[in-house]
């Protein structure tokens, strides 16, 4: 945070009749543009880090033949991939809510780098495991790291900076299946190495943003002066609901994500390539959804936002499993949009529950969406190979019905200055 801005005081608790979260103060002009460059670079290197996240997901149908996969197979590379990121995400947000490393998300943007050549070259599914696994390392040092940072850059604006700190990722992770489709899949494994340089130049960015986050450690500590707030009941009843409400978000995405260019192909004998490119499409409507998500919760608040996103879809997913082609295309592209406005909520609400702990907030939010996804891939994949991919999809329409928890959520409306 530049240092001519001044930090808010924490905010009241929630629990409190008639309390208010109070936003920061407004920034000048001259502080407010260099917050905006670091908010775009930590987006930019999101894009990066979820576009070569999703060039994993992008090549399932080519390793799938080339490999002789089974749908449990390309659920455990999902797994593994996914698992060692949400494992880690909560460790490093707490270590680095108290070492606060500059140069982490360089470093762990090298693990990626490395994950992906390794992915190239594999000649079995114990090492495409394994690359799945270090690409996933990657992403667990760079979501907590680059979160906390999107924050301190918002201006007091939390959900707005997250949602284009989000929206980042989810345009690479749309980005990612469309270039397989249309680069790697024409040319084989070994094109995957050209997506290492989108890590190299990832690195040369979020270097960049460890050197504004070093000069600015002192601001970051005042920004974060407040102790860390008390885990009370009430806290702890609010976070488990946000835990069923992710749960409920990332399974179903997870069915979307990894399966739908294979439902498309089985269930309509779409081509390979119109598969993915549909699925493309897909991840571009999550992307907009994602964008919208976090401002529409500044200014009308994040519970309202996320009983629509979630709750508000089980109508469409229910309809999904029943209907053709082209209204298979249009709910789940409407469903990805709606469906993506949640998470930005979800998260800002979280750290407004638990203030003083941004980073493990943040690393616990993110590894636990990346572990039920991951955990959820796994399984659906198993069903599938039982019961086949229709199945998969009428289990987990019903999924969203979970989001009548959000009930049990504390009105925690924001002021805005």
């Amino acid at each position: 945070m530049d240092p001519t801005v001044t930090p808010a005081p924490p905010p009241p608790s929630p629990f409190i009749p008639g309390a208010a979260l109070v936003s920061d103060p407004p920034t000048s002009s001259a502080a407010h543009g260099v917050i905006v460059t670091v908010l775009l670079a930590v987006t930019v290197g999101h894009f990066l880090n979820d576009l070569m996240q999703s060039v994993l997901v992008g090549v399932y149908p080519m390793l799938r033949e080339g490999f002789a996969l089974s749908y449990t197979d390309i659920g455990l590379l999902t797994l593994a991939n996914q698992v060692t990121a949400s494992l880690l995400q909560p460790v490093v947000g707490w270590y680095t809510d108290r070492r606060p490393q500059r140069f982490a998300l360089s470093v762990g943007m090298g693990a990626t780098f490395f994950g992906v050549l390794l992915l190239a070259t594999a000649g079995s599914f114990a090492v495409l495991l394994a690359a799945a696994a270090l690409v996933g390392v990657g992403s667990s040092v760079f979501h907590p790291e680059a979160s906390r940072i999107a924050r301190l850059a918002s201006g007091g604006r939390f959900g707005l900076a997250q949602s284009v700190f989000q929206v980042g990722g989810n345009c690479g992770s749309a980005l990612g299946p469309m270039l397989a489709a249309l680069v790697i899949a024409p040319r084989g494994q070994g094109s995957i190495a050209w997506f290492s340089l989108a890590a190299l130049l990832a690195m040369g960015v979020l270097a960049a943003v460890g050197v504004w986050y070093g000069r600015h450690q002192p601001a970051r500590v005042a920004a974060d002066a407040p102790a860390p707030a008390p885990l009370t009941r009430p806290v702890l009843v609010a976070l488990l609901v946000l835990v069923v409400l992710v749960f409920s978000k990332y399974v179903y995405l997870a069915s979307l994500t990894n399966y739908y260019a294979f439902y498309l192909m089985a269930h309509f004998h779409l081509s390979q390539t119109t598969a993915q490119l549909q699925l493309s499409v897909f991840l571009v409507a999550v992307a907009a959804g994602t964008l919208l998500g976090g401002p529409i919760g500044d200014r009308l608040g994040r519970k309202r936002v996320i009983w629509v996103s979630i709750l508000g879809i089980a109508p469409l997913t229910l309809t999904l499993p029943y209907v053709d082609l082209l209204w298979t295309e249009i709910l789940a592209g409407i469903i990805g949009f709606i469906l993506a406005s949640a998470f930005s909520a979800i998260l800002v609400f979280a750290q407004e529950l638990v203030p003083g702990r941004v980073g493990m907030i943040s690393g616990l939010f993110f590894g636990l969406a990346f572990g039920v996804a991951g955990l959820g891939a796994a399984a659906l994949g198993k069903v599938a190979d039982h019961w086949g991919l229709d199945t998969v999809y009428r289990i987990c329409s019903f999924l969203p019905l979970l989001g009548v928890v959000t009930m049990f959520l504390p009105d925690m409306r924001t002021r805005r200055p």
